[in-house]
């Protein structure tokens, strides 16, 4: 994969080729830390809903979530089935408009700090 953007050392544009392998160690740290923080949720999770993450799955959403196979990584890793949300980067913030728009529905799930 080519990329392009300003070298940090000379200031000047600049072009260089980075392989998969090159990537995937660059975001090594960072996948372990995301699959560590799921796992550590799944085991805090209720049993009453562990049924449901179970046979639905875990739905991955923002611009991480576009990471290339990190839903099939999740799946290995936590043994549930995870898969990206229709419209990841939008999803969210659409959801969050629709409970304001109906918040006397969802009130109740709201919880203030």
């Amino acid at each position: 994969m080519e990329v392009r953007g300003r070298d940090s050392i000379s200031g000047l544009p600049r072009m260089i080729t980075v392989t998969d392998t090159e990537i995937s160690e660059a975001l090594q740290t960072a996948l372990a830390q995301i699959s560590n923080a799921v796992k550590g949720v799944l085991e805090d999770t209720p049993p009453e809903l562990a049924g449901d993450i179970i046979d639905r799955g875990i739905v991955l959403s923002g611009g991480t979530s576009l990471l290339k196979n990190l839903d099939k990584y999740l799946t290995n890793v936590t043994g549930v089935p995870c898969h990206v949300a229709e419209d990841p980067l939008l999803c969210v913030v659409r959801g969050c408009g629709l409970a304001m728009e109906n918040i006397d529905l969802y009130k109740r799930s709201v919880t203030r700090k």
